[in-house]
């Protein structure tokens, strides 16, 4: 049963409220929010004898296999520089991962034996770049490379018993998306001018491609997977000529949709879930102010709900299986706690605890995310969270507004256990998180309403948050900062810049500071896409003045509020010398500013030291700023 149950959250919907009276609130460390998992990530190898599960080792994520039913455990890897994130089964007796270095998303294949063995570099090529498209049931992986070209990414498929790699579709240049059907035959692409997409399909490998439907930039058809009774169909998500993604069955040969799978009228469907071995669908999921679930046949329904009897009142979601689809991992968790892996074994109906994800996080003395809504100035309602610090009465708070970020604005917030949110919570500070226009899940229009609109609308409604939370009581208008990481730390930028009486101080971690460098200096293998975020977020040629607007590096002389920056040196979206270069021209306008840079990061801070550091440093800046 191919089911990931990601992100399957509950709440009790409770009014916000002051608390009756003022409660203790131990200070919990730092280290105990940004230090590494006791154990995570755990799947199941294919043949279901063995688990592997990601444990600290000299403070990186590290392999480990476990035999189940035993206490025989093998460290697989010994990473002492590069923690390991990502990684799969490829087979019964081996593992691949995907490892870069220091974070600059150059990415290699390693592959290692389940007894630690035989660890090798499988993509020993110099500048080049991996990506997985699958791994199959049969000992084959397939997998992308740019090493033919820096711009292209071609598909390889490479037999991990033998090692050999062969070529299966070579990249013209302007194909970003590639898949496979349920037997590993790669049959489908989606290829771009550059702003439009066109789905592309062949009946066999040896045949070529065929364009089946174009698509516009604004609009979505998102392949799952190929029907299981006929590689003529695929499911996809898909927007086209509706508002709300839905998940619908698409005919490879007409172009054509054929039907509507399951849709919901309020927000965008986002993922489904299979079986491979019963060879159907199971449920579409959805996310309202929590995640949900859609199950499409009564067996389903039934299954999810046994395991759930079994752990009264948590939430919980399915992360693997193994071939046979007899024994399942189970991952528990909610907004106070990362969660807990357990083994259900469906022949004997067995629920075993395999781990706790970080047992020294005790759910009662974390704070409650709750969802909210607000209207933006033009009329948008605007959803998101506010989670309110333990122990404090909900009025006159100081508060920090946190924009989510990443590469892009095109993501969301979520409930569920933030390390962050909490941390800021409990040194007593509201946190107010917003998903602002463009934020995904809430439909076609809400997207397109974000068009070119980096530092105007999408900024707006992130200062409109900030006052609803004024206007609602909870937040001191004299305390307010601003953070956000990504385009999260562009906006407390933008923020600082804009509305400096507002914001008493800002934190912005990697923050995208310079729009024409974001959208010319990009990495070689992401420039058939460009087209696409100068539609998205302006073009540099023919829109250079409302670009400069809007880049923080062209308006220093505006900051007048103190800031903290963090930066990964090897981040490929941020230019480190215009970084630098903003924090020395604040420094010669005597604005209290702190800087740190660590050479051997990228976008985010993985290395457990450096996010400490950071921490600490950020809970000493919003003290100085937020709480004289």
């Amino acid at each position: 049963m191919k089911v990931f149950f990601k992100c399957v959250l509950f709440l009790l919907v409770g009014m916000l409220g002051a608390c009756d009276k003022k409660t203790a609130v131990r200070e919990i460390p730092i280290a105990d929010f940004f230090k590494n998992p006791e154990r995570t990530f755990f799947r199941l190898s294919p043949d279901g004898e063995y688990i592997a599960f990601l444990q600290p080792y000299k403070d990186r994520l590290n392999l480990f296999v476990q035999k189940l039913n035993t206490n025989e455990i093998t460290q697989v890897t010994s990473e002492s520089e590069n923690a390991i994130m990502k990684y799969w089964w490829a087979g019964n007796n081996q593992l691949i991962y995907l490892k870069d270095n220091n974070g600059d998303e150059r990415y290699h294949l390693y592959a290692v034996r389940k007894d630690g063995t035989k660890n090798q570099d499988i993509t020993p090529y110099p500048d080049v770049t991996v990506r997985l498209i699958d791994v199959m049931d049969d000992g084959n992986i397939l997998l992308l490379l740019n090493k033919r070209d820096p711009k292209k990414f071609d598909a390889y498929r490479m037999n991990m018993e033998t090692g050999e790699l062969k070529i299966i579709a070579e990249n013209p240049g302007n194909i970003n998306y590639w898949m496979a059907d349920h037997e590993g035959k790669l049959l489908l692409a989606v290829e771009t001018d550059g702003v439009n997409d066109r789905l592309l399909y062949r009946p066999e490998e040896d045949m070529p491609f065929k364009v089946v439907r174009s698509v516009q930039f604004d609009e979505n058809l998102e392949p799952q997977c190929f029907s299981f009774d006929s590689n003529k169909h695929i499911y996809a998500l898909s927007n086209i000529g509706r508002d709300k993604t839905a998940l619908v069955e698409f005919d490879l040969e007409t172009g054509k949709e054929i039907k509507t799978v399951y849709e919901n009228k309020d927000v965008d469907v986002a993922e489904v879930g299979y079986s491979k071995r019963l060879k159907k669908l199971l449920w579409a999921g959805y996310t309202t102010w929590k995640y949900e679930v859609h199950f499409l046949d009564e067996p389903s329904a039934c299954f999810y709900n046994n395991i759930s009897k079994k752990l009264p009142g948590k939430d919980l979601w399915i992360t693997g299986m193994d071939k046979m689809e007899e024994k399942f991992l189970v991952r528990t968790y909610s907004d106070r706690n990362p969660g807990t892996y357990y083994l259900y074994e469906i022949n004997s109906d067995k629920l075993s605890k395999l781990s706790d994800i970080s047992p020294w996080i005790k759910e009662q003395e974390m704070a409650e995310m709750k969802p909210i809504s607000y209207q933006s100035r033009d009329g948008l309602t605007i959803h998101g969270y506010l989670t309110l610090p333990k122990g404090k009465e909900a009025k006159n708070l100081p508060a920090i507004i946190m924009p989510h970020g990443g590469s892009s604005p095109w993501t969301r917030n979520k409930w569920g256990y933030n390390a962050e949110v909490q941390f800021l919570a409990n040194r007593g500070y509201a946190v107010l998180q917003m998903n602002y226009r463009g934020s995904t899940g809430y439909g076609k229009a809400f997207y397109q309403a974000s068009f070119k609109e980096w530092g105007g609308k999408m900024q707006n409604d992130i200062t409109d948050g900030a006052l609803w939370l004024i206007r609602s009581g909870v937040a001191d208008s004299s305390r307010i900062g601003i953070f956000g990481n990504g385009f999260g730390g562009y906006s407390a930028l933008v923020g600082c810049i804009k509305n400096p009486e507002m914001y008493k101080c800002g934190v912005s971690y990697c923050g995208i500071i310079n729009l024409f460098t974001y959208l010319k200096d990009i990495p070689p293998y992401y420039k058939s896409m460009q087209g696409m975020y100068y539609e998205l977020v302006g073009n540099p040629e023919t829109e250079a003045d409302a670009l400069r607007e809007v880049s923080p590096i062209f308006h220093a002389e505006k900051i007048k509020v103190p800031l903290l920056v963090a930066q990964g040196a090897k981040d490929p979206r941020v230019n480190t010398q215009e970084t630098s270069q903003l924090v020395k021209t604040l420094q010669k306008q005597n604005i209290d500013v702190k800087y740190i840079l660590k050479q051997n990061e990228g976008t985010y801070f993985m290395k457990q030291e450096n996010r400490i550091e950071l921490y600490k440093t950020m809970e000493q800046f919003f003290n100085d700023n937020l709480k004289k």
